[in-house]
């Protein structure tokens, strides 16, 4: 019942973590738009005003205007909308999910031994530090004096989200991994919004409120950390979506993979932010690609050319998914961590083990990735015995 529970919870807050997702990448998104696409009203009432810059667009059979004050309106208007609770609400129930299903059950979805030997206290703490120490790294380098230089600034930092996913892939499996560095960047993006975006805007707000001139400054680094978080999007989406992807996080050079993958993402956003503006070049794209298609060609599996072994008998791989991999996939799962077979997958009979050889094969020999952790200790024999009852399949389709 405990992991029946676990997994309605684990439902529920994915779906919330979903759609707050949704909520806050969208509204950062759109405003990152806004902010490009403004033009110079025209009017001398709204250069009075202090009006920087205004949009005019249609939507859902409707039309908007949209202005922006160089710093703030003379009077404040009611009520006014803040924009903090989609980026709140979608780190809560991130880090929630993280608990629940990477720390909670570390010894399969964090801890690889042959990886690193870690113990349980060990891996959480380690985790724990990465996401918080990771904030107060990127923090400080923002209050250097390399954030006056552009060029500078932002290679540092990739330098530092770069060792970020080295170091992770050499202390916890690739999935643990990949996730850890989402959840590193994810919240790092709101941190800036809760320690310096909101509090700016707050202090901005106040000073309207009494009638005295906003500090300019304080909007000049909220759209600084804003800009960084819209980078910092792609990469983050990628590392949340990769655990549905083992010839990603489990490939034996997974950290340039992670790294590979995450600066095409940012190029991505390169790209459309300068499209925003009407400044496109088509470099970052296409480079972008370039990166994605090399890494899709350089990991893709080889085919074995050793001759497959016709010998392999079907009741010695039996014996091998019974011992390794049918405590989870089964009707009846035996791992506390499993109340039902992961993926609908069961191989409690010979008709399922064959009709999933390909699954096997490619799970077990070609991303390893399976058993998840290694954790009933499958042994390289054994994996060379599956792959060679898979490449019999096509000649003796009984076996």
């Amino acid at each position: 019942m405990e992991a029946y529970i676990l997994d309605w919870l684990n439902l529920l807050v994915r779906w919330l973590h979903f759609v707050a997702g949704i909520a806050w990448i969208g509204s950062s998104f759109y405003f990152i738009w806004l902010d490009n696409h403004l033009l110079p009203s025209g009017k001398r009432e709204d250069e009075e005003k202090g009006v920087g810059g205004e949009v005019w667009s249609v939507h859902g059979g409707g039309f908007y205007h949209a202005q922006k004050y160089r710093v703030a309106p003379s009077t404040l208007p009611e009520p006014l909308h803040w924009f903090k609770w989609e980026a709140y609400t979608t780190w809560l129930s991130g880090i929630f999910l993280l608990v629940l299903v990477y720390w909670y059950s570390a010894e399969v979805y964090l801890i690889d031994p042959s990886v690193m030997a870690l113990s349980f206290p060990a891996a959480i703490a380690i985790a724990a530090g990465f996401i918080v120490g990771g904030w107060f790294v990127y923090d400080l380098l923002c209050r250097s004096p390399l954030r006056e230089h552009e060029h500078a600034f932002s290679a540092i930092l990739l330098l530092l989200v770069s060792l970020l996913a080295w170091g992770l892939c050499q202390l916890f499996g690739g999935r643990g991994a990949y996730i850890h560095f989402g959840v590193v960047l994810g919240t790092i993006m709101v941190a800036n919004v809760f320690f310096v975006i909101i509090p700016g805007q707050k202090r901005m707000v106040a000073a309207a409120a009494r009638g005295d001139r906003p500090d300019p400054e304080d909007g000049q680094r909220a759209k600084l950390r804003s800009v960084h978080n819209t980078y910092f999007t792609l990469p983050v989406l990628f590392a949340m979506t990769s655990n549905h992807f083992a010839m990603t996080y489990a490939h034996e050079y997974n950290w340039a993979i992670l790294i590979a993958i995450s600066v095409a993402g940012a190029l991505i956003r390169v790209y459309f932010v300068a499209r925003h503006k009407g400044q496109a070049s088509l470099a970052p794209i296409i480079v972008a690609a370039i990166i994605i298609m090399a890494v899709a060609f350089l990991i893709a599996p080889r085919t074995s050319a050793a001759p497959a072994d016709n010998t392999v008998a079907f009741d010695d791989v039996r014996a091998i998914i019974d011992e390794r991999c049918a405590n989870c996939h089964a009707e009846a799962p035996t791992h506390p961590a499993f109340p039902a077979a992961p993926a609908g997958v069961m191989f409690d009979t010979d008709e399922q083990i064959r009709s999933e050889a390909l699954r096997i094969h490619q799970q077990t020999v070609v991303t390893r990735v399976m058993p998840i952790g290694n954790l009933t200790s499958i042994t390289e024999d054994e994996r060379a015995l599956i792959d060679a009852w898979y490449r019999t399949l096509d000649e003796d389709p009984v076996q």
